[in-house]
């Protein structure tokens, strides 16, 4: 097994079953906070960083909601938090629940590198407050 995978399936150890194996709390929700995750994970001798854990991020809507967000970037609308997904194929299923779908990619490192904060639900989702236009860029899939 590669070591990304090692790693990638120790991160999902710890969001699913096990936070305290890298020495995290998840909130109430079942969130962590991403910083703290990353500090957890080199403290048990694993290398993570930023980079490593987000690349890019990206978000399935429908086409008919393309022209708006565009305009006014993410918004949680009734939810809490910005749905994020951490690889295409799943952005696309979600995309499809609502419509045609329509990927973009979130630049998520450069949001990071702003102060903006992420969370990652247990089940995988990234979440975040709003995302403004400037880091989005529609994906042609």
């Amino acid at each position: 097994m590669r070591k990304l995978d090692k790693l990638s399936v120790f991160i999902s150890l710890v969001l699913r079953h096990k936070p305290e194996a890298a020495e995290i709390n998840l909130d109430e929700h079942g969130w962590a906070n991403v910083d703290e995750l990353i500090d957890g994970i080199n403290s048990t001798g694993r290398k993570i960083d930023m980079e490593t854990l987000e690349e890019f991020l990206y978000h399935g809507t429908a086409d008919r909601f393309i022209k708006n967000i565009m305009i006014e970037g993410l918004k949680p609308m009734s939810r809490l938090y910005v749905h994020l997904s951490k690889d295409i194929k799943t952005a696309n299923k979600v995309g499809k629940r609502h419509g045609k779908p329509v990927i973009l990619k979130i630049h998520s490192g450069w949001m990071y590198q702003e102060g903006i904060k992420f969370y990652l639900s247990e089940n995988g989702v990234w979440l975040t407050r709003k995302v403004d236009v400037k880091y989005l860029e529609q994906m042609n899939v």
